[in-house]
């Protein structure tokens, strides 16, 4: 029996050759983070370049990644680029959700860091096309840090209509595993597929993927 499709989300891309090659290889979205404080950040006249260069190689969407970024920042760099989702990853509030997807027609996507159950408290509450479950950091994410799996497969579980994407230290040798896990809509990834922050390796690239769709099929 052929399993549903596990949407691929990989984050932090600063290259066009990078984005073009992931994109080719058929990655779902493709995350940019306009975080300043990130090791994969991205100043925002760049970003044309890369969602061009992703979008005359594939099919993948344009993800904008923000932590506390205000209305008008999200809303001009999304037009500037364009985007096609906003992913926030700060301490926005349900509200401020609302007002980002008036503001930008587009959807957006929540991340939040999972150290203990308590932390998957209110998932409904948040007007969001999915919820990322991340791992604490920092950085915001990206840190490489696998958390409690059984914590994302109980929200997932409690949530079944809700889109929940799994990230935390993923990358070729573990995400069929965490799919089995969890059986979340979207894996996403960043440092697990690097050579060094905001670099990817086409390899590993190429690897999270095979592996992804490769157990969809088994």
């Amino acid at each position: 029996m052929t399993r549903p499709t596990t949407k691929i989300k990989i984050c932090g891309f600063t290259q066009p050759d990078d984005a073009a090659q992931a994109a080719a290889a058929g990655v779902d979205y493709i995350g940019l983070n306009f975080w300043p404080r990130s090791k994969r950040y991205l100043p925002a006249e760049r970003a044309p370049a890369i969602a061009a260069a992703a979008r005359a190689a594939g099919a993948a969407q344009l993800v904008g990644v923000f932590v506390n970024h205000s209305l008008a920042e999200i809303a001009a760099i999304a037009r500037a680029v364009p985007l096609d989702l906003i992913q926030l990853h700060g301490d926005e509030s349900p509200a401020d959700v609302a007002a980002i997807t008036g503001a930008t027609r587009l959807a957006v996507w929540k991340a939040i860091a999972v150290a203990e159950p308590r932390d998957l408290d209110g998932l409904d509450a948040w007007p969001v096309e999915a919820i990322l479950l991340d791992a604490p950091a920092v950085g915001r994410g990206g840190g490489g840090k696998v958390f409690d799996w059984a914590l994302a497969r109980t929200a997932q579980q409690a949530h079944p209509t809700r889109r929940l994407v799994l990230a935390g230290g993923l990358g070729p040798h573990n995400v069929a595993a965490a799919i089995d896990a969890v059986d979340p809509w979207a894996v996403d990834v960043a440092s697990g597929v690097e050579s060094a922050p905001g670099i990817k390796d086409a390899v590993q690239v190429t690897a999270f993927i095979t592996n992804v769709r490769h157990r969809l099929h088994r």
